[in-house]
């Protein structure tokens, strides 16, 4: 139990919860989940499941009807045709990446992953027995990873290189460039990649590029993707993994071992999203943009804060080294304790996404603008008044009761 990690957000909206709890207002920008309601329609569609009894096991790789309406969007999406029996359903994304890396990697093996990452990359990398290869996401790169840096962490041991993008935390896409040479070292050096797309929906400028739709790369690509996303169906808990059709046997023994199957009734609303109406998918990616556009006019506004305008997701990674030396801090870690007790602002610091790799001259910051416009400019004006020398009160009461 040493090397499981955790996902840092779910700590800090413990605290957020103990401080309103104690009659604090607090401006949370520390939980990647869409604030926006389950659409109407596939709410429905959950609870007709429910009535038609749809309440007991399913096959371990999930219901046909709902593997066939991934495997036609798939088609559709990234342009590779895909069968059912290529699919496997999960309760959520995180199984899929969980029982991809228990498949594939073990002692002796590497496995290289984003870094900064989602947390789950690395702890998981380590319960498997492998061993973590952080391939560093730079700011000077506008977040994607490099071609050069790549191809010096892989060679005869790799077994698998995970992608992100769009990309938790810092909203980047990955270059059409980079995404080609992961193909090219995949087919040479014979790893696996696995492409988690679970943002691929929220974007903001051109199409989403997997490296599933590259030639050679289908045979030894794993797609991770859902719903909790696009959908704003976090607490249903459903997602699916796309990957040659071998291995989906070998996932979908795992699902039996770990969870049997995924709720039934959950899969008929998943389908009900997946083959719906799209419009409220569509307008909640466009209240994201402008969102971010509010959040990173705002931050760039900010002493000693710079922030890039993240192309996906919703995200934003601001550089606060400036504010952090400003302060008189040692790292962004203490910078987010001291606006979550100082200003009434949850943020997460690089340190909650991998263990740094060499970028530790530089500080950065999480925000997810997954909240209201009005949470924003609230949470943008604690934040300038911090910066600008604003300091907490006797017993840290720093915001409004």
């Amino acid at each position: 139990m040493a090397v499981v990690g955790t996902e840092t957000a779910f700590e800090v909206l413990a605290r957020v919860a103990e401080e309103e709890r104690r009659g604090r207002r607090i401006v949370s920008f520390c939980i990647g989940e869409p604030d926006f309601p389950t659409p109407e329609a596939v709410k429905e569609a959950g609870i007709e499941a429910i009535r038609r009894n749809e309440t007991h096991y399913s096959p371990s790789a999930g219901i046909r009807p709902l593997r066939e309406a991934v495997a036609a969007e798939i088609a559709r999406t990234r342009g590779v045709p895909t069968d059912p029996e290529e699919v496997v359903i999960a309760p959520g994304a995180k199984p899929i990446l969980f029982h991809s890396l228990m498949a594939i990697a073990g002692p002796g093996d590497e496995v290289v992953y984003p870094n900064p990452g989602f947390p789950i990359y690395e702890s998981v990398i380590r319960l498997a027995g492998a061993t973590p290869v952080p391939l560093p996401l730079r700011e000077e790169a506008a977040f994607s990873f490099t071609a050069e840096d790549l191809a010096t962490r892989v060679g005869p041991r790799t077994a698998m290189v995970i992608v992100n993008s769009p990309h938790n935390p810092t909203g980047s896409v990955a270059s059409p460039e980079a995404l080609a040479e992961l193909v090219r070292l995949a087919r040479r050096h014979d790893f696996w990649i696995l492409s988690d797309e679970i943002y691929s929906r929220i974007l903001y400028e051109g199409e989403h590029r997997s490296p599933h739709a590259l030639p050679g790369a289908k045979e030894r690509t794993i797609v991770v993707d859902g719903f909790s996303k696009t959908y704003a169906m976090t607490g249903w808990r459903i997602g699916y993994g796309v990957m040659p059709r071998t291995l989906a046997g070998d996932v979908a023994r795992l699902v039996t071992n770990a969870e049997s199957c995924t709720a039934t009734f959950t899969q008929h609303a998943a389908l009900a999203a997946l083959t719906g109406d799209q419009e409220p998918a569509r307008r909640m990616v466009e209240a994201f943009r402008a969102r971010r556009d509010r959040i990173v006019e705002g931050l760039n506004a900010i002493p000693g804060i710079r922030c890039l305008r993240p192309q996906g997701a919703f995200y934003v990674f601001p550089n606060v080294t400036g504010l952090v030396q400003a302060r008189g801090l040692a790292s962004a870690r203490e910078l987010q304790e001291a606006l979550l007790t100082e200003a009434g602002v949850a943020v997460l610091s690089r340190s909650a996404f991998g263990t740094p790799a060499g970028d530790e001259d530089q500080q950065y910051v999480r925000l997810s603008y997954a909240t209201s416009l009005e949470q924003i400019d609230e949470g943008l004006r604690r934040l300038e008044a911090y910066a600008r020398g604003g300091a907490g009160r006797p017993g840290g009461r720093a915001w409004p009761e």
